[in-house]
């Protein structure tokens, strides 16, 4: 089944007690990550992203007729 995505992901980002930065894209369950700086988890989130989106587009999963993407902060 194909679902439409939007072409702006919102970044979730939270310290945890420990120390590490947790973030999350809001629009792709799933998506969460943690890294050691809030700058490491927001790359690593954005990538994470983009592979999910990948790998749904090469499996039919997902429409994304976009021409360009936006991650911004929540």
């Amino acid at each position: 089944m194909e679902m439409p995505l939007s072409n702006q992901f919102t970044v979730e980002t939270e310290q945890e007690e420990d120390g590490r930065w947790i973030a999350e894209i809001l629009e792709i369950p799933g998506v969460l990550v943690y890294g050691e700086t809030r700058q490491q988890a927001i790359a690593y989130v954005q990538a994470l992203a983009l592979r999910v989106m990948a790998d749904k587009l090469e499996h039919g999963e997902m429409m994304l007729g976009l021409t360009s993407l936006t991650f911004a902060a929540a």
